[in-house]
């Protein structure tokens, strides 16, 4: 059986230094998996972020690669999805990014670095440039979305990926909360089974805690 790879792709403006990337490996690390996770740098350019991860998948393709996508990254995720038929998580992830980068032309600068760049109508055209509307396979897809994202409608995830297997959890945030509570699933997923946590109501849950 082929070894089993995680990527984790981050976000818009992230970095593997973000804290669910940090927590996935430090999590595999200590279980004695740090060999098989990944958690490339992307560039800011949409067309480069892919060619990296394109090669990446290449370079590994002897492995059982699980793609784990964090907002933007799970746009990219998908898109790669549909051309290597690998299998994916999707954690609160962007849907039409081309449309929601729209308002934040101009000046950027990632979270976790002193880098600085300018977002142009290039940097949508090349994110359209790479958008599904139509899967192959969706059982390839595992959603996971809170309903409270501050950020992104968790709603068009859930009417995207409406045939895949998917957990909604009320409440919570964009940087997902309590991520650790997902990774069994993670794992059970990269392995062809699906096994979600009871956890569905953050709201409760956080006035237990």
């Amino acid at each position: 059986m082929a070894q089993p790879l995680f990527i984790y792709i981050h976000g818009f403006n992230s970095s593997p230094d973000s804290y669910k990337a940090r927590f996935f490996v430090d999590w595999m690390t200590e279980n004695g998996r740090a060999d098989q996770v990944l958690v490339p740098r992307l560039p800011h350019w949409p067309a480069q972020a892919i060619a990296l991860l394109e090669q990446l998948i290449d370079t590994h393709q002897d492995r059982n690669i699980t793609l784990i996508g964090s907002s933007l990254g799970g746009y990219y995720s998908t898109w790669l999805t549909e051309q290597y038929a690998v299998r994916t998580v999707l954690i609160n992830p962007a849907v039409r990014p081309y449309e929601l980068l729209e308002n934040m032309l101009g000046e950027q600068g990632n979270y976790y670095s002193d880098e600085k760049y300018e977002l142009t109508p290039g940097h949508l055209d090349q994110l359209l440039a790479v958008n599904c509307t139509q899967f192959k396979d969706a059982s390839r897809y595992l959603l996971l979305t809170q309903t409270a994202d501050e950020t992104l409608d968790y709603r068009e995830g859930v009417e995207k990926f409406r045939d895949s297997p998917m957990l909604v959890q009320q409440g919570g945030s964009h940087g997902f909360d309590k991520f650790e509570s997902v990774i069994p699933a993670i794992l059970a997923f990269a392995d062809g089974r699906v096994e979600l946590p009871d956890v569905t109501d953050l709201t409760s849950q956080a006035d237990k805690d």
